[in-house]
C-alpha cells in the first residue's frame, strides 16, 4: 500500500503570519512537504515563487476566487448570470497555478441567492453549473490540471451553499463526463451532511481527487475529541489505495499560532499519526515519505 501524505492549509495553518509566502516557509519549517490554499490572490505572486523555490514545497490545491465576499458571494460555478465573472476568476486562478505548479484548482460553486428558495432555483443553477465545469475541463486539460468540486455543509458552515453532498456532487460529475473534473472530499463537511462515511468512500473513490480532514463537530484537529475516528478512515483510504494528498484544513485549538513550536507542543507529539520529513520532528499532519507507515503509529 502506498503510504498516506499530507499537506497544510495555510489558509487556516500558520495564520500568525500575515503573508502567505511565510506560511510556506512556517510549514516546511515543521517538515511539511506540500501545502494548499484557499484564496492567495491578495499575495505577490513573485513572493509565493520565492517561497515555493526556496523550501521546495509542492502547492497542491488553489480554489477560483469567492466573488464579491462582502456581498455575499464564494465562488461563482453555479451562479447565474455570473458565468463571465466565473471565467476571469478561472483565469486568474490560472495564472497562479501555472506560476506555482500547482495541479489542482477548487472550481467553488457558489451559494443560493438570497431570498431564493433552494428547491426553485436548483436546476438553473446545476445547469449553469455543468456548463461551467464543461468550460473549465478544456480550458485545464489544455495545462494538465484536474478541477476539484466540493460539497460544504449547510448544517453548520454554510446554510446557502449550493453543492452540499457527495451525492448531489457526484450526479453533477456524471452530466459533465470530463476525466480531469474530479470530487473533493473533505471529510468535515460529508459527516455533516450524510455520514455513512465508509461506503460513501467505497462508493465514489473512483472520482476522488483529494481529501481534506478535521474533526466534527468543532472542526478542530483531526486527532481532537469529536464524532470521528481517524485512524479507521485513514487506514480505510490507505487499504483503498488514495495516492493524492490529504489537506489538514482545522482550526488549531487553544492559543493562535504564535510559532510553530507552541503549536507542535500544543497539539501533542504523541497523537502518533505520521513523522514529518524533517528528521526527529513529529506533529499532526505532515509528509510520511520517510520513517514509519503512518497507520503503524497506533
Amino acid at each position: 500500500m502506498t503510504a498516506l501524505k499530507f499537506c497544510a492549509n495555510i489558509s487556516w495553518l500558520f495564520t500568525e503570519h500575515t503573508d502567505f509566502s511565510k506560511r510556506i516557509y512556517a510549514a516546511a519549517s515543521v517538515g511539511f512537504q506540500a501545502v494548499e490554499a484557499g484564496w492567495l490572490y491578495d499575495s505577490d505572486l513573485s513572493e509565493l515563487q520565492k517561497a515555493k523555490e526556496a523550501t521546495r514545497v509542492e502547492v497542491v490545491l488553489i480554489n477560483t476566487p469567492p466573488g464579491d465576499i462582502k456581498a455575499g458571494d464564494l465562488g461563482l460555478g453555479a451562479v447565474p448570470g455570473r458565468e463571465l465573472e466565473f471565467r476571469e476568476g478561472l483565469d486568474l486562478t490560472l495564472k497562479y497555478a501555472k506560476a506555482l505548479n500547482c495541479k489542482r484548482i477548487h472550481l467553488m460553486a457558489g451559494r443560493i441567492p438570497v431570498d431564493a428558495h433552494r428547491a426553485a432555483v436548483s436546476r438553473e443553477m446545476e445547469d449553469v453549473f455543468v456548463q461551467n465545469l464543461n468550460y473549465a475541463a478544456d480550458v485545464l486539460a489544455k495545462e494538465g490540471i484536474t478541477g476539484l468540486i466540493e460539497p460544504i455543509n449547510t448544517r453548520i458552515t454554510d446554510p446557502r451553499y449550493f453543492l452540499d453532498s457527495p451525492h448531489q456532487a457526484a450526479a453533477i460529475l456524471g452530466k459533465v463526463g470530463k476525466p480531469n473534473i474530479q470530487l473533493q472530499m473533505d471529510i468535515f463537511h460529508w459527516q455533516i451532511m450524510d455520514g455513512n462515511l465508509t461506503k460513501n468512500m467505497h462508493k465514489y473513490f473512483p472520482i476522488i481527487g483529494h481529501v481534506q480532514i478535521a474533526q466534527v463537530p468543532g472542526r478542530n484537529e483531526p486527532d481532537s475529541n469529536g464524532e470521528l475516528c481517524y485512524r479507521y478512515l485513514l487506514n480505510t483510504l490507505e487499504k483503498l489505495g488514495y495516492q493524492g494528498y490529504i489537506g489538514c484544513e482545522y482550526k488549531p485549538l487553544g492559543k493562535s499560532f504564535l510559532s510553530v513550536v507552541d503549536v507542535i507542543q500544543g497539539c501533542q507529539l504523541d497523537n502518533r499519526f505520521c513523522y514529518l520529513q524533517t528528521p526527529q520532528k513529529r506533529v499532526w499532519g505532515g509528509s510520511n515519505n520517510t520513517g514509519p507507515n503512518i497507520l503503524e503509529l497506533f
